[in-house]
């Protein structure tokens, strides 16, 4: 039983890893690997729910009765581009962040922008 719904363990096991990593780490870069493993654990949590034992692609065959919903793997496929996009746009602003704090370390960039907020309320 437990092992039948091995796919859904290793969806939680990849979300937790993507959860961890986006707490534990301060590096925007390693944030963001740790939200792309996140969303691969719900693409993968989707496309296991849209599988049917035994299904078929949606095509009307003879000897064929029982179809898998193409529905999650629609959707799937559209989040995946989206999720490119976002990766993408992601990792534009953390170049961007490099080069006006000189770090991409979360920490560094708080104390920058605390020393320039003492020095302007001065």
């Amino acid at each position: 039983m437990v092992l039948g719904l091995y796919n859904y363990w290793i969806v939680v096991l990849l979300m937790m890893i993507g959860f961890y990593i986006v707490i534990a780490h301060g590096n925007l870069i390693k944030k963001l690997v740790g939200l792309t493993i996140f969303q691969t654990s719900v693409f993968i949590f989707y496309i296991s729910m849209g599988n049917v034992d035994s299904g078929s692609a949606p095509i009307l065959a003879e000897g064929v009765a029982r179809y898998s919903n193409p529905l999650p793997h629609v959707l799937i496929l559209t989040a995946i581009v989206v999720g490119i996009a976002t990766t993408a746009l992601g990792l534009a602003l953390v170049v961007r962040i490099k080069e006006s704090y000189g770090s991409i370390e979360e920490d560094e960039i708080q104390i920058q922008d605390q020393l320039t907020e003492d020095k302007t309320s001065c």
